[in-house]
């Protein structure tokens, strides 16, 4: 180490110094170059004119109720905040971590008086100070950041995510509800329909025209349909614990789903693309939040390159000094000290070296993991559009077997009371259009789903800035 202390006499010298010091600081970047790993899908498909990932939440929810319940959601979830303040904290991380790439500049003054055989001594001084600066002449601090920023980018894109599952799981909680209303007002009309049949079956018992047998068949489909209705109360109020616990607070009564929601087309079904292209994919948050960790590693192991190099420090200070106060900014009493040092890496039994393989093999890690959340968002997207594809004809099928078992039970009733048919064949024909019925709104709700599930995969309704109020 060296060491210079000496009055200030050209003041441009140490000013000369510092500015050389600060130009050697960045010279060489020891990480390897950054190249995006090719997506390890099948390349196929082109993109629609307008996707998922250009719509805002919003233009795919149409019921307002359901649009002011996501959005209370947005505001209350716990999730979504600690997702937040995760981006905030790493926003302060890089921001400690990116600071060291520059001087610290400390301002000091002192007084000091003694008294000897001598006399009276005085002594004033003030000074700028620059404490332990590193010349980052390998990258190492400049990589630290990088790393630093790019995990900043991955969290923040792990809040997207998190806010674009929340908005999706909203929704299918809110049409869940929806469904299971109109499931409870279908076990009711069916409880009104059995007690009908019953008390028809009862008044034909009365006056001999069936067996006891056909009146004990009808009080049992009476009291299924009777238990049927009383399992709703405790499914409903799942429904609502499970909203709730998503909406982190509790949902007005004007919000709440109706048993009418579960047949309307509360969301909008978006253009989608002829494949699955991999540019749709990118664009998803997770897959994003998976690369920029990958980026992290690769400054890493510049990081951990550097570290092997010699690390040079700078300590300087510039100020003034004088026995008087009074003549401390006078001329001739200027100062300046200047200390470079230099550390050089000698013998640490390869833990350096094994510091720059770890930081490879985490970068390895990574591609691996970016691999396999590329795959992961294909096969979501394959699964959602194969569904999708067979969806119109599973429920044109189910309309159809609706119809034709609305006409069996007709049939079976107008011939029960004609006495041709048994109550046995009115009771079946009644349990086939409860199911097909119940099936139905099953499939509609499986339909309005997958709507939502095409939003969640395809990477949600984001704008540039993904803005909440879009």
């Amino acid at each position: 180490m060296t060491h210079a202390r000496a009055r200030l006499r050209p003041g441009w010298r140490s000013g000369s110094a510092l500015v050389l010091a600060l130009t050697l600081a960045g010279c060489v970047n020891l990480a390897p170059d950054y190249h995006r790993p090719a997506a390890a899908v099948p390349q196929e498909g082109t993109p629609a004119p307008q996707d998922a990932a250009q719509l805002p939440w919003r233009s795919v929810f149409n019921d307002g109720r359901l649009r002011e319940t996501i959005a209370l959601a947005l505001a209350e979830n716990r999730d979504l905040r600690v997702a937040a303040l995760n981006v905030e904290k790493a926003r302060a991380a890089f921001v400690q971590t990116d600071a060291q790439r520059w001087p610290t500049i400390t301002a000091g003054a002192s007084a000091s008086r003694s008294d000897n055989a001598s006399g009276t001594a005085n002594a004033f001084s003030a000074q700028l100070a620059m404490t332990s600066f590193e010349l980052d002449v390998f990258g190492r601090v400049r990589n630290q950041s990088a790393s630093a920023e790019a995990s900043l980018w991955g969290l923040d894109a792990t809040r997207q995510s998190v806010q674009i599952s929340l908005v999706a799981e909203v929704a299918s909680a809110w049409l869940t509800w929806a469904a299971d209303l109109q499931r409870r007002a279908l076990a009711q009309q069916t409880l009104a329909s059995q007690e009908q049949t019953l008390a028809l079956t009862e008044r034909r018992h009365a006056v001999g025209a069936v067996s006891g047998l056909a009146l004990a068949q009808a009080r049992t489909a009476v009291e299924s349909a009777r238990a049927d209705v009383a399992t709703y109360p405790a499914t409903l109020e799942q429904d609502r614990h499970a909203l709730e616990l998503l909406l982190g607070t509790a949902l007005p009564d004007a919000l709440r789903p109706q048993a009418g929601d579960a047949f309307a087309q509360v969301s909008t079904l978006v253009d989608l693309p002829a494949g699955v292209p991999s540019s749709v994919l990118l664009r998803r948050p997770d897959v994003r939040s998976s690369e920029q960790s990958l980026i992290a590693t690769h400054a890493d192991i510049g990081a951990a390159r550097a570290a092997r190099f010699p690390t040079i420090s700078l300590t300087a200070s510039a100020g003034r000094a004088s026995p008087a106060l009074s003549d401390l900014f006078k001329s001739g009493n200027g100062s300046w000290s200047f200390g470079p040092s230099v550390s050089l890496p000698v013998f640490d039994a390869g833990a350096s070296r094994a510091a720059v393989r770890q930081a490879e093999i985490s970068r390895d890690i990574a591609v691996a993991s970016y691999d396999k959340t590329v795959q992961t968002a294909f096969r979501e997207v394959a699964d959602a559009l194969s569904i999708r594809a067979t969806l119109a004809d599973r429920l044109t099928a189910q309309q159809t077997l609706l119809a034709a078992t609305e006409r069996q039970l007709r049939l079976a009733e107008v011939q029960y009371r004609a006495g041709s048919s048994t109550q046995l064949d009115v009771l079946d024909a009644q349990r086939s259009l409860y199911s097909a019925q119940q099936s139905l709104i099953t499939l509609r709700l499986t339909e309005q789903l997958n709507r939502i599930t095409l939003y969640k995969v395809l990477g949600g309704g984001w704008n540039d800035d993904n803005t909440l109020a879009s």
